[in-house]
């Protein structure tokens, strides 16, 4: 009996092992869980809070950052990174595309729509007076069948006290927690 029971308890653990590598990480930290619970992981990670902003500030990829969680029925379903300082129109490109390099050029990470600005797209006129979303997207590896519910997605986000200045967002979602409707 003893046997069954640790064999039993052991598949279980191996399972919940396995479904927690088949969610969208950030900074290895599986997206997932309580809110309470994954602010104390990235404070554990070097981030403090801002009760100015309500989030967390540190250092991500070189940059200085803002990092807001959010959460669905107290389940995280996205890390929001904010890039703190802004760049004018010609520098946001380079940030951009150097972004959808780093993504693309990872093994952890498969291209799902990435396209390199150009000297041709006019990020005032777009993004300020059109309103476009420039976005680069990309699914979190392994691959497997559920391969969309692990997304990490950014996009040029326009300072709303100079419409000529622009950062970078970057989102980190786990399509398992995200809100799809249920509680209409």
């Amino acid at each position: 009996m003893k046997k069954i029971l640790s064999l039993a308890f052991l598949l279980m653990l191996s399972l919940s092992i396995f479904a927690q590598r088949q969610v969208t990480k950030f900074l290895a930290i599986p997206v997932d869980g309580s809110r309470t619970a994954m602010i104390q992981k990235l404070k554990a990670k070097g981030f403090g809070y801002n009760s100015y902003v309500n989030a967390l500030e540190g250092q991500f990829n070189g940059k200085d950052v803002w990092i807001s969680v959010q959460a669905n029925n107290n389940k995280v379903w996205r890390i929001v990174v904010i890039y703190k300082n802004n760049f004018d129109k010609e520098q946001i490109k380079v940030q951009y595309n150097h972004l959808i390099n780093q993504f693309s050029n990872n093994p952890r990470y498969k291209v799902f729509d990435a396209e390199e600005l150009t000297d041709k797209d006019n990020i005032y006129r777009e993004v300020s007076i059109n309103k476009k979303q420039y976005q680069a997207i990309f699914y979190q590896l392994p691959d497997d069948e559920n391969i969309e519910n692990r997304l990490v997605w950014f996009t040029i986000k326009e300072d709303s006290n100079d419409p000529q200045e622009y950062s970078i967002v970057i989102f980190y979602e786990n399509g398992y927690n995200e809100a799809n409707g249920e509680d209409l």
